[in-house]
């Protein structure tokens, strides 16, 4: 068979064979759907979250979709709890090659609301657990000449509405971290980018599905004219934890049905 054929040249851009990859939240919504899709292209994938019983039914379904997995259950609002987890995930397959912060905290009172707790909450897991999972793994990623980090965000790291809050403060600071590592560890074949989701229809976002009415005000600011699903995220995921996006780091990717530019 010639070397150029199609399916060998979509193969050299995207496929994750030999890699591996740490996803946070990969046991539900957006996380999930990128877990599997890593998985079918190739990866050995480690899933982390809090709940067993999800991380066992995640961890069975990839394995029957022929997809090497294990899981690390984990508590990511407290930072020994991330660094054990940031060593766990690293034993069944190796050092990652890749990381995927999906994992959020979606708490949103009114600002005047906002007590010190759930701020601290919310920047445990939507900031500090990426970051130190980042630290664990990223130099390993630029001694050996290869790594992606892919953070999730959101609509509010770059506009206030439906009360963003301290969920919007972590999410910007989540863009700027990215842009950090994308400075430090680009040259050494690290990239770091997010995926910045528009209102997806996941169990993160349940008090927004609650109000019809509001749920559909939101599919009518796409371009496409529907909320997002997590598996719209499967193919931006592949591709910026593949050799394909290579040349692209630092950058904030909209997966939001043309949410942003409406």
């Amino acid at each position: 068979m010639s070397p150029h054929t199609p399916a060998s040249y979509l193969s050299g851009l995207f496929s994750l064979d030999g890699r591996v990859a740490v996803v946070t939240g990969g046991s539900s919504g957006i996380g999930r759907a990128i877990a599997e899709a890593l998985a079918l292209a190739g990866a050995s994938v480690v899933v982390v979250a809090r709940r067993e019983s999800e991380l066992d039914a995640t961890v069975a379904d990839l394995t029957a979709l022929g997809g090497r997995a294990a899981r690390v259950s984990a508590d990511l609002t407290d930072r020994d709890a991330v660094c054990a987890a940031g060593d766990a995930a690293a034993e069944p397959f190796g050092e990652p090659d890749i990381l995927v912060n999906a994992a959020g905290i979606n708490l949103r009172p009114p600002l005047g609301d906002l007590t010190p707790d759930v701020w601290d909450t919310t920047m445990a897991v939507n900031l500090d657990a990426p970051f130190l999972l980042s630290q664990r793994y990223g130099p390993g990623m630029a001694e050996r000449g290869y790594g992606r980090l892919i953070h999730i965000t959101s609509q509010q790291a770059y506009r206030a509405f439906v009360s963003s809050g301290a969920y919007g403060v972590s999410k910007a600071a989540l863009a700027a971290l990215a842009r950090s590592q994308a400075e430090a560890w680009s040259p050494q074949g690290v990239t770091a980018n997010t995926l910045v989701p528009g209102f997806v229809m996941t169990p993160l976002n349940q008090r927004i599905q609650s109000d019809p009415a509001l749920a559909e005000s939101l599919a009518a600011r796409t371009l496409i004219g529907r909320n997002g699903l997590a598996e719209d995220f499967a193919g931006a995921a592949v591709f910026l934890a593949s050799p394909a996006s290579a040349y692209v780091t630092g950058q904030a990717l909209f997966v939001d049905g043309g949410f942003s530019t409406h």
